[in-house]
């Protein structure tokens, strides 16, 4: 690849990481308090999750919608529209609070569920101006960016909270006013900095790297591109590392509230479980450019079961801790693993729309997980929660050991 294009690409991973990074603080601004508002707008405590799942909803259903639209106006349009949608949908949350509006305040989450999938799919724009051999790294800085934010959202939504009480107006009113502004700086990151468009750059490195459809520009439909089994692979490794992540994740702090756990130790826990969700994705990106993506994947796999077994052996700080841990690794191998695979199955005519209907897929597998927790929690328990998220981690470590095996063997004859 030339250098003024080397340069560029190094340049809008960049951008992308910086706008990850925002973005992923204006939802981790919000985070700690979307339950306490949802219920105190709706009046009635058995409805404090559902703004989180009309979230998770507008997320998974807005994916496949973004993804034509980077095909329609180009990558920089469709992000920076995601941000601004953000910025508004924060904003209705905030006046929804004001208002003592429920209906507004789910309108409101569904936006900012919207805008999270857009700056999700930042991670594939970064790996389509990347050569093959380079796509995982850039992929796994873009979602580095989900550490900065993790760090920095909860950081700016106290002293806002104490702002607005100040004024007021309902402190929780506060931290929406930081994802307004950090999705405002988002917006302006990406306008101003994400130059050329993506789209651009990557028709040109497919073309000097002269990966499948590329020069003609035929795009496969979505079945036939995911009736192939690598496609399968990377679909099942980011789907069911999700749903295996997101049904531990959610349910844990109310399983060790249950035994007498203080705020400060869950909240430890938690902050494990982000660690190991983020903190190692250079790693992993590294080890998949490096390895492969199918040995990321099942390492990935490999981890989730662990962390589901490790999950069941006790309550204690300790314990959980580790297993919190080691679910946010083995998420990250899968997804970055998962995401790296898929985009090398794709031409550019092809990337857009695949990605958006993949993470339409995963934000299913999220609202799934999410739902499903607490039914199955209340049912079986805790423990067997664990050997279920084992289990269903066989699934994508099956799927990516049994192909790996077959390429093996097709080189080999």
């Amino acid at each position: 690849m030339p250098e003024d294009r080397t340069s560029a690409a190094r340049r809008i991973t960049r951008t992308l990481f910086a706008a990850q990074s925002v973005g992923s603080a204006a939802v981790v601004a919000i985070f700690p308090i979307v339950a306490i508002a949802g219920a105190k707008l709706s009046g009635q405590p058995s409805w404090a999750g559902v703004p989180a799942m009309v979230y998770q909803i507008g997320q998974a259903l807005a994916a496949y919608a973004w993804g034509y639209a980077m095909d329609a106006i180009g990558r920089r349009g469709a992000l920076g529209a995601g941000m601004i949608v953000g910025a508004v949908g924060a904003a209705l949350d905030a006046f929804a609070i004001i208002v003592q509006s429920f209906p507004i305040f789910l309108v409101g989450s569904a936006l900012i569920g919207a805008a999270a999938s857009a700056v999700n799919l930042s991670r594939f724009v970064a790996a389509e101006v990347h050569v093959p051999a380079e796509r995982a790294r850039a992929i796994s800085s873009v979602v580095l960016g989900g550490t900065v934010g993790a760090v920095f959202g909860p950081l700016m939504a106290g002293p806002l909270s104490r702002a607005a009480a100040a004024a007021g107006l309902d402190e929780l009113a506060g931290p929406y006013g930081a994802s307004i502004g950090l999705y405002a700086v988002g917006a302006i990151l990406i306008y101003a900095l994400l130059r050329p468009d993506p789209r651009d750059l990557s028709r040109a490195v497919a073309g000097e790297t002269g990966e499948a459809e590329a020069s003609t520009g035929h795009a496969r439909t979505i079945g036939q591109i995911f009736g192939q089994r690598p496609a399968q692979v990377a679909l099942s490794a980011m789907v069911f590392g999700q749903l295996v992540m997101v049904m531990l994740m959610v349910i844990t702090p109310l399983y060790m509230a249950g035994h007498e756990h203080p705020i400060s130790s869950i909240s430890f826990v938690i902050s494990a479980h982000v660690v190991g969700m983020f903190a190692f994705s250079v790693i992993s990106g590294r080890l998949a450019d490096r390895w492969g993506r199918g040995p990321v994947i099942i390492t990935g796999a490999v981890v989730l079961v662990l962390a589901g077994i490790a999950a069941t052996l006790s309550p204690d700080v300790l314990p959980m801790t580790a297993a919190l841990f080691l679910l946010g690794l083995g998420w990250n191998f899968c997804y970055v693993g998962g995401s790296s695979l898929l985009a090398d199955q794709l031409s550019p005519a092809e990337r857009a729309r695949t990605q958006g209907f993949n993470d339409l897929l995963i934000g299913l597998s999220s609202a799934t997980g999410s739902l499903g927790s607490g039914i199955v929690f209340a049912g079986i328990g805790f423990s067997a929660m664990g050997l279920v998220g084992a289990v269903t981690a066989l699934i994508p470590l099956s799927l990516a050991a049994v192909w790996r095996s077959q390429t093996r063997q097709f080189k080999a004859a």
